[in-house]
């Protein structure tokens, strides 16, 4: 059975719904930079960095279902898709790059480069994420090394898995609004 397209919608709706799923999207990134490059680390840095992590990734677990059911529920499931997916990778960035930090300051053997920023911290995250990996930073302990591997096999779950996710949800809702 194939899935029928969304009504068709006249240009101009459509351009302003796809820049308005977009704003949100650039808004939501900002105040996650924002948290990220002003939130108090401190508070973290006194918990285990697993334990930090793994609230971490239940957050964005959350932020994930909620996404989904937005998706399912939306008129025009395709642009929310877009959306929640330009939500969600910042958001799991800036987790690892927190966690990155958090461990730095921890310990700042953990890294081959000594005082960490948090522009360091996400600059490393992306660079593990692209699979770039220029080596200028690198992780020298074996927690720093783990976390390092973590992300990589989460990486590629959340742009394989993650999408594909995404993508059926979308499928489910189009399907929902067939008559």
């Amino acid at each position: 059975m194939s899935v029928a397209p969304p009504p068709a919608l006249p240009p101009a709706e459509r351009r302003r719904l796809i820049v308005r799923g977009l704003l949100r999207a650039l808004a939501a990134t900002t105040v996650l930079l924002a948290l990220y490059f002003r939130g108090p680390f401190t508070q973290v840095q006194r918990m285990p960095v697993g334990l930090a992590l793994g609230f971490a990734l239940l957050a964005l677990l959350l932020v994930s279902g909620w996404q989904l059911r937005a998706i399912t529920r939306d008129a025009h499931p395709a642009v929310r898709a877009i959306e929640a997916l330009a939500v969600t990778v910042p958001l799991f960035l800036l987790l690892f790059a927190a966690s990155y930090f958090v461990l730095a300051q921890d310990d700042p053997s953990n890294f081959n480069t000594p005082g960490l920023t948090r522009v360091d911290s996400l600059y490393f995250t992306i660079t593990t994420f692209a699979t770039v990996g220029f080596g200028d930073i690198a992780a020298t302990s074996e927690n720093a090394r783990l976390l390092v591997s973590s992300q990589i096999i989460l990486d590629l779950l959340v742009l394989g898995l993650g999408i594909r996710v995404f993508t059926g949800a979308v499928q489910r809702a189009r399907r929902r609004q067939d008559p």
